[in-house]
């Protein structure tokens, strides 16, 4: 779209919220490119929001994220829910472009106008998300998703940042992988609502799930806390997904009946709010107005010994209030 002016973002979130897919893409591009239509397109889609339910999609590498969220979708689907895919790629270190081969693992929905699927390169973020994905999460709730669902990069360790998008945080496993270990390390025993061994036809699934649940039974959790359930799927096949699913629907019930979701939406919008001031700080800092760059002098300042990183924050700070 080529035009501007004050009529411009309201014209783009009509369309969005009228399905338009190539609408839903050009906001979610400006949400990439930081536009500054930004701030016009947030307030724009915030009357419209809150309404879907995000389902976080992630586990270490070769588990079948891709293929377990085809399967999950197709799901869906058949209950006659409108979804929104972000499929978060790793991102080459060098271009910073992304492989985005999701897209072509999800073929099987691309003809599908109440289906979008958009890959975002995580651009190096080490939390598996890109930084932009919670807001590109608020543009296909706007756009009328019943569902959005967010599948991670696949960086082991670092990818437990999508329990704090999610509603509802679907952790991936398979046998034979040492998965078991793994995830202990990573902490995802901590973050996970429901549990799925994937790939369950291979040898040692039940084994790979005996060792979740044990895991998992060693926990604390209060009285009427969510107890995660370990599933089993083969989603190359769709086996196990209905039940899946209908876990995802009373996980879902839950949050509502424990006052969970509104606590979680409420720890997620302040995230997001931190990270929006953080970034406008950055900027103040960082003489794009054709100032020195004050962190790089503070920093000269203090490996020289002149002053202290305390005093070099408060200065950074009193930039900050200007």
């Amino acid at each position: 779209m080529t035009r501007r002016g004050p009529q411009a973002v309201p014209d783009l979130v009509a369309r969005a919220r009228a399905g338009e897919a190539a609408a839903v893409a050009r906001l979610i591009t400006l949400v990439e490119d930081a536009s500054p239509l930004l701030r016009e397109v947030m307030a724009a889609l915030n009357p419209h929001t809150g309404h879907a339910h995000v389902l976080g999609v992630t586990g270490p590498p070769g588990v079948g994220k891709s293929t377990s969220t085809n399967a999950l979708v197709a799901g869906m689907r058949r209950a006659g829910k409108r979804v929104g895919v972000l499929a978060i790629d790793p991102s080459s270190p060098f271009s910073g472009g992304a492989l985005l081969g999701d897209r072509v693992r999800m073929g099987d929905h691309a003809l599908d106008k109440d289906v979008y699927i958009r890959s975002m390169g995580a651009r190096g973020h080490l939390g598996g998300l890109a930084w932009s994905t919670p807001q590109a999460v608020r543009v296909l709730d706007a756009a009328g998703c019943d569902v959005v669902v967010v599948e991670t990069v696949g960086v082991g360790q670092s990818e437990v940042e999508v329990a704090g998008l999610a509603d509802t945080t679907l952790v991936l496993l398979a046998p034979g992988m040492g998965d078991g270990i793994q995830a202990a390390k990573a902490g995802i025993l901590e973050v996970g609502d429901l549990y799925v061994v994937n790939k369950a036809d291979r040898e040692g699934a039940e084994r790979t799930r005996r060792e979740l649940r044990t895991m998992l039974s060693l926990g604390e959790r209060n009285e009427g806390a969510w107890r995660p359930p370990v599933l089993m799927t083969v989603a190359s096949t769709g086996e196990g997904i209905d039940g899946l699913l209908g876990e995802v629907d009373r996980h879902a019930a839950w949050l509502e009946q424990a006052g969970e979701l509104a606590r979680r939406r409420t720890l997620r919008a302040r995230r997001e709010v931190e990270a929006i001031a953080l970034a406008a700080l950055r900027e103040r800092w960082s003489g794009t107005d054709g100032g020195d760059d004050l962190v790089e002098v503070l920093a000269a300042r203090v490996a020289a010994g002149e002053t202290d990183p305390y005093a070099a924050a408060d200065r950074l700070l009193d930039r900050g209030g200007d």
